[in-house]
């Protein structure tokens, strides 16, 4: 039987390309038809919470988006200091599709941390977390195929001993 393919958006609010790179690859081994979306938005420095709030209300307004992911690999608590801005982390709680806060590494925490939908220790952990992996659905989809074709042999059995004894009946020829 043909499984269907299934696409699950992600949305980045990452920059730093060379991670970027390493996360496509995390998605893609787990689940090949992941559509990832990334905002250009910054991730350190002076105006970079305003672009993250920016990127998450961009993708509330866009239509499909699974889970976004917003984080950055680790640096110094003055680089990572824009994830505790007030207004990114409201934008975060208020956040009508799922957000899963990926700052720094494991011993970093913002406060995006503690209002995101689920923090992940890296940038790596949140593509590992967030993306389904295929083998898993394609057994899933076995398990219910095998199901339905069982439930409809059942039925198509009952329904012919149904017919057989109708067609048998004295009362009926």
């Amino acid at each position: 039987f043909a499984v269907v393919t299934m696409q699950v958006l992600f949305a980045l609010l990452l920059q730093q390309v060379p991670r970027l790179e390493t996360l496509k690859m995390f998605f893609l081994r787990r689940f090949p038809y992941a559509k990832l979306y990334l905002y250009p938005a910054l991730v350190q420095g002076d105006g970079a919470a305003k672009t993250l709030v920016d990127g998450i209300n961009f993708f509330n307004r866009k239509n499909g988006i699974d889970v976004i992911l917003i984080g950055r690999g680790g640096g110094s608590a003055e680089d990572l200091w824009c994830f505790n801005d007030e207004e990114l982390a409201l934008t975060v709680y208020n956040s009508v599709i799922p957000v899963i806060s990926c700052v720094g590494h494991e011993t970093d925490f913002t406060i995006i941390d503690y209002v995101a939908d689920l923090r992940a220790p890296t940038p790596s952990a949140a593509a590992e977390l967030s993306a389904p992996d295929e083998n898993a659905i394609r057994y899933q989809l076995d398990l219910l195929y095998k199901k339905i074709e069982k439930n409809l042999n059942d039925k198509i059995d009952f329904l012919s001993k149904i017919l057989y004894t109708l067609n048998n009946r004295e009362s009926l020829k």
